[in-house]
């Protein structure tokens, strides 16, 4: 039996027993490097404000500018290159953004560089799978890594800026964005969101194979109304402390350059005009030192909000709140000088809002070496590791939901396949919205991964129907999907059976389902969760052929396959996988690769039971809490957490090492995890705490820890996990203050939210 252990790094748990009289070479070179830091932050300070104050009112208004490159013609391009405008986006082709930087850098009158930024969402040209699919890894190290390389080939091409990491705590899967966050707890989109930061920007912003960060959508855009996409959010503070803040924050403590604020209204107020929102809690509070961009337009739409009264009142909000930089529109263009005029706005107002993006282009190293070299950005472009990564991320984040009978993996040796879908041999969208840059000619589809891996076995590949969205996406340009060739009824159910012929003729089929790309992200809220088109009466008619039946589940959200779920003996859940989806499905399929990836949502029976997530309260009646519909279970067909794998594993020995919490000691729980077959394998322990009593009503349950383990066949592990006291405060809403309570707690470890092995533990607050 090995045991392992999480816990700091040993050279900080030494210091803490061994105090020398003298510094340390530790310490000594620790404080070198604060000096450096700080000497640098001091050579920072003098260039910009030097800099600054060679600057008129319009240089610095320019510079709070951002611009569409994709929309305007090259000429007004230059043109705003010329008048120092301070950003452009959507902007990549590296010859272009050469030519821009330099037109900046020669030409304006204060040769200030510009930043190119754009949706570095799940890859630039190598597109690994999406957001809440590298999340369902529940490995922060790999999502670290992904972003990385993500950041490196983005950096080569001349892009300087990632509107991304998306955070937002999303527990209505109609909303199409939730494809691009963690699903739907905060302890997880903590951890993730601050994996993408470091990922991204490295250590320290400016490594030359680094971008900036930008967390959004500040703040609670995943709660829209009703799912639908721009729509308002409205959320008491209680909920908006303990939950949906809490993964921004974490970027932040991570080290965040820049934060987007958010398109729609935050308890009645634009979240882009909102003063409590970016100055209060961003700046005041977590000390945010970084700049913040709008979204889209989001400036001139303070005035289509009923907010702003004029466009000139927009911008004048939206300086008043802190948006340092516009995105596309030109409020600040158009108005900002006639506001400083009629003394609507101070120029110490603008200079506060300016000097963050002019020292993020220093420590860019922009004014040094503005320029990209195109031999670098095809050296660094698609590379052989960057795809072994993409497909490695596939592999981790895929789950596995069900499996009667051993159904996966598949025999090698099998003579026949049929596969099925209209996502089957879909290159568009086995890479997934928000990859517009990745070429879908470097995708390996399902299909594709399969007749690679099965050289000799009949392989058998055909759509059973088609499916598109009854209105355009507005990303469809970018990203076309193919036009529909079933254009008559007689040609669609010759389709459909056909379809139905090679299922019975084969071995086996597989049934690649779900949805298109352009059904996920934004713009792209349902009313429904069901399989799009007639993929259930495919699958149903598949399924009634009595030949096996293996179900891959591709799409950006859960959807109601509660059908299934009873009558597909194997569903394995892929998301959208990225460049090299079809391979790492295909090893999936056939066991040289073991599904290690957990849920990070709740998955509903239906779209009845939205919103539905596991850390609710308790409230009245809770022995009916699994009925509280009379025509359908209150619980989901899977619980937030789950995951099958080709391994089994047990659970035993939980102990509780320290029954009393205090802020100065924390929760450490251990628990052996045996892996109880022969096949080697991971999983995630979990760490749920309740609070039994308090001043506010808590959750049933709340992830607080978890740690993904590999073992070999029948090896145990003893795995301890900590919880500081600090991660049991809340924000209590009868005090109206943060709290860290005395009382008894729950603690639960397992490998999803219903964990079994329970122990209890005492928390003593120290005053």
């Amino acid at each position: 039996m090995t045991s392992f252990v999480c816990r700091l790094p040993a050279c900080v748990l030494l210091s803490a027993f061994f105090l020398p009289t003298t510094p340390s070479v530790a310490q000594t070179h620790a404080a070198h490097v604060t000096n450096r830091v700080s000497s640098a932050d001091a050579k920072m300070e003098r260039f910009v404000s030097a800099l600054m104050a060679k600057m008129t009112p319009r240089e610095k208004i320019m510079q709070m500018e951002q611009a569409a490159g994709h929309e305007i013609s090259s000429q007004k391009a230059d043109e705003l290159a010329r008048e120092g405008v301070g950003s452009f986006l959507f902007v990549t082709d590296p010859a272009r953004i050469h030519a821009l930087q330099k037109i900046a850098v020669t030409e304006s009158r204060l040769h200030i560089p510009l930043i190119f930024g754009y949706d570095v969402i799940h890859g630039y040209h190598t597109i690994f799978p999406v957001p809440i699919a590298l999340a369902s890894s529940w490995d922060p190290g790999l999502v670290e890594r992904v972003q990385s390389a993500a950041a490196r080939e983005a950096r080569a091409n001349g892009i300087h800026w990632a509107f991304t990491p998306m955070v937002d705590i999303a527990r209505d899967p109609r909303w199409g964005r939730i494809m691009e966050g963690a699903g739907e707890d905060p302890y997880l989109g903590e951890q993730m969101a601050a994996a993408q930061v470091r990922g991204l920007q490295g250590p320290v912003v400016g490594g030359p194979h680094n971008i900036l960060a930008c967390v959004k959508h500040f703040a609670a855009y995943g709660d829209a109304v009703g799912g639908r996409d721009y729509d308002s959010v409205e959320i008491p503070e209680t909920a908006l402390r303990n939950v949906y803040l809490r993964p921004y924050h974490a970027a932040v403590k991570a080290g965040a350059a820049t934060v987007m604020s958010a398109y729609q209204d935050l308890n009645d107020v634009p979240a882009t005009g909102n003063v409590w929102l970016m100055r209060e809690i961003l700046r005041k509070e977590w000390g945010f030192k970084g700049f913040v961009v709008s979204d889209w337009e989001a400036v001139k739409s303070l005035q289509i909000h009923g907010f702003a009264a004029s466009q000139e009142d927009a911008a004048v909000r939206a300086v008043k709140a802190g948006i340092n930089m516009e995105m596309t529109s030109t409020a600040y263009a158009d108005h900002l000088e006639d506001a400083l005029k009629k003394g609507e706005v101070t120029l110490r107002e603008i200079d506060d809002l300016v000097r963050p993006i002019l020292e993020m282009k220093y420590r860019l190293g922009l004014f040094d070496n503005p320029y990209i070299d195109l031999n670098v950005a095809k050296q660094e472009t698609d590379t052989p590791a960057a795809h072994a990564l993409s497909q490695k991320a596939a592999e981790q984040s895929s789950i596995l939901l069900r499996n009667e009978d051993h159904a996966l993996p598949l025999s090698k040796s099998i003579g026949s396949l049929a596969v099925i879908g209209p996502l089957a041999d879909a290159k568009m969208s086995t890479k997934g919205s928000w990859s517009q840059h990745g070429d879908p000619n470097e995708v390996i589809t399902v299909a594709e991964g399969l007749r690679e891996k099965l050289p000799n076995a009949k392989i058998s590949v055909t759509k059973g129907v088609e499916i598109r969205r009854f209105n355009a996406s507005v990303f469809d340009a970018q990203m076309p999907e193919p036009a529909p060739t079933l254009l008559t009824e007689e040609a669609r159910n010759a389709e459909f059976q056909h379809a139905v012929d090679l299922a019975k003729q084969a071995d086996v089929t597989v049934l690649v389902l779900g949805e298109l790309q352009n059904m996920n992200g934004e713009h792209a809220s349902r009313a429904e969760l069901t399989l799009p088109g007639k993929q259930e009466q495919l699958m149903e008619a598949i399924v009634a052929t009595g030949k096996p039946v293996v179900l891959v589940l591709m799409s950006g959200r859960p959807m109601d396959i509660t059908w299934a779920s009873k009558h597909v003996p194997a569903i394995l859940n892929v998301w959208y996988p990225g460049t090299e989806g079809g391979r790492a499905v295909a090893n999936l399929l056939m066991g040289d690769a073991n599904p290690g990836g957990h849920l990070t949502v709740t998955w509903p029976r239906s779209v009845g039971q939205v919103p539905i997530y596991y850390n609710d309260n308790t409230t009245q009646l809770p022995e009916e809490v699994t009925y509280r519909y009379w025509d359908e279970p209150s619980t989901p067909v899977w619980p937030f957490g789950f995951g099958l794998s080709y391994s089994t594993f047990s659970f035993s020995k939980m102990q509780v090492n320290n029954w009393t919490v205090t802020e100065n000691a924390p929760l450490r729980v251990s628990i052996d995890v045996t892996n109880t077959s022969s096949v080697p394998g991971t999983d995630v322990v979990q760490l749920y705490t309740h609070q039994r009593a308090g001043s506010a009503s808590r959750p049933v349950r709340e992830l607080k820890a978890f740690r993904k383990v590999s073992l070999a066949p029948h090896e145990t592990q003893t795995v301890t996990l900590e919880v500081p006291a600090g991660e049991l405060r809340y924000w209590s809403g009868s005090l109206h203050r943060d709290v860290l309570e005395p009382g008894i707690f729950d603690v639960w470890l397992g490998d999803d939210s219903t964990a079994k092995n329970h122990a209890e533990f005492h928390v003593k607050t120290v005053r």
